[in-house]
């Protein structure tokens, strides 16, 4: 396990970890290096000032801060222009901004919109009040036995009816990472466009945007190791320009009058109201981070943990794991006759923290036949240790149910 050596330094980074916990929730909520805080109370405090509005300096600075991350952000991801980053609250406003705009104005009655058995609810529900609202059908493709996406069945099932395919790039309950550019380029073949939820992928896996060939991305900033409440919805600018606003109100206008109104370019047309100011500058502070590390040893370092976590769980005869060996910083696992609650529980006790629950992919739990499954999730502050005691308190847990 010296192998975990490299990225063990970061950890000092992160307060949080300063006591003595084994932090494995990160695909819920990463935690936050000192520099994304230290920039968020910088934000908030000397730097403070509302942007695009004020003429005073440091209105003009802190628009120009936070407009150089919607820049950064474009690199980040490849992105063609910073003016296809739309600032959103997280990766479900910014589905839901797709599927009202987008699909609320381009698809009809009879249109299809194609899913997968591992979506979480935010790229399930969103399509299925559109559903309700004009008349589409929903169609789901299957999983292989490992559990990654069935990328022939999902072509073999995109027909001319299919308008959007709806995809996330890295399951948040298996780890398994989707075949993106080869089913884009299944549903451009029919002229449909793809949609990629990118939450789990962007802190661990390259993202170029271009080569994937995605026509929609989008993800959250608290995955990244920044702040709540801040997200991303990139899109192709020919798209941007043909979708309506979805909220109205300050920022996302050219001129108002009582008779009518007309709307702002993109992005600003996405933004109604004050924006969440230092959530954005926050995302930066995120984003310097992680790049400061590099995203490729980021991903290496989480590899040799899944591959330990599942090595380490798989010794045990009763429990029982889900995905693919070489899944993304993400293990799932049950144990036999053990609720996943009590197992998060007890290893709450020992000052180990994991998620257990259904992780808002109800689908695929029905899918796997279990309610609920435990889950271990990694980031660039866990190392060795926190593997062997994850491994410690499941014999705990199996003593204790014994």
């Amino acid at each position: 396990m010296n192998a975990h050596a490299p990225l063990a330094s970061h950890r000092s980074d992160f307060p949080a970890l300063a006591t003595d916990w084994a932090y494995l929730d990160t695909a819920a909520t990463a935690q936050k290096p000192q520099s994304v805080i230290d920039a968020i109370t910088r934000a908030y405090g000397v730097d403070y000032a509302t942007v695009h509005r004020g003429v005073y300096a440091k209105s003009a600075n802190m628009t120009q801060a936070f407009e150089a991350v919607r820049a950064q952000v474009a690199s980040f991801i490849n992105a063609a222009s910073p003016d296809e980053i739309v600032f959103t609250r997280g990766a479900t406003e910014a589905i839901n901004i797709v599927a009202q705009a987008f699909g609320g104005m381009q698809l009809k009655r009879g249109d299809h919109i194609l899913l997968t058995q591992l979506e979480h609810h935010s790229n399930i529900v969103p399509w299925q009040m559109l559903r309700g609202a004009l008349g589409l059908g929903i169609d789901v493709a299957p999983l292989t036995d490992d559990g990654k996406i069935d990328t022939d069945a999902l072509i073999a099932m995109i027909t001319p009816r299919t308008k959007i395919v709806a995809v996330a790039h890295v399951s948040n309950v298996l780890g398994s990472v989707a075949d993106i550019r080869r089913i884009a380029d299944a549903a451009h073949a029919v002229g449909a466009k793809l949609l990629v939820d990118g939450c789990q992928a962007v802190s661990r896996l390259a993202v170029d945007v271009q080569a994937l060939d995605a026509d929609f991305y989008v993800f959250s900033g608290h995955k990244l190791y920044g702040p709540t409440g801040i997200g991303v919805l990139w899109a192709r600018s020919e798209l941007l320009m043909r979708m309506p606003p979805t909220q109205g109100g300050g920022s996302m206008i050219e001129t108002v009058t009582f008779e009518a109104t007309t709307y702002a370019k993109p992005p600003q047309r996405f933004e109604a109201g004050t924006p969440h100011i230092v959530g954005v500058i926050g995302l930066g502070a995120a984003i310097d981070y992680v790049n400061s590390i590099g995203i490729e040893a980021i991903g290496a370092h989480e590899a040799r943990l899944v591959k330990a976590a599942r090595t380490a769980l798989g010794a045990f005869n009763r429990v029982q794991l889900f995905g693919p060996e070489d899944s993304a910083g993400i293990v799932s696992f049950a144990i036999d006759g053990i609720h996943p609650h009590d197992i998060g529980t007890i290893l709450d006790e020992s000052g180990v923290a994991i998620r257990a629950g259904h992780h808002c992919a109800q689908p695929l739990m029905a899918h796997l036949g279990v309610p609920a499954t435990a889950r271990a999730s990694f980031g660039v502050y866990n190392n060795a240790s926190d593997i062997e005691r994850l491994a410690t308190g499941v014999a705990r847990v199996l003593k204790i149910f014994s």
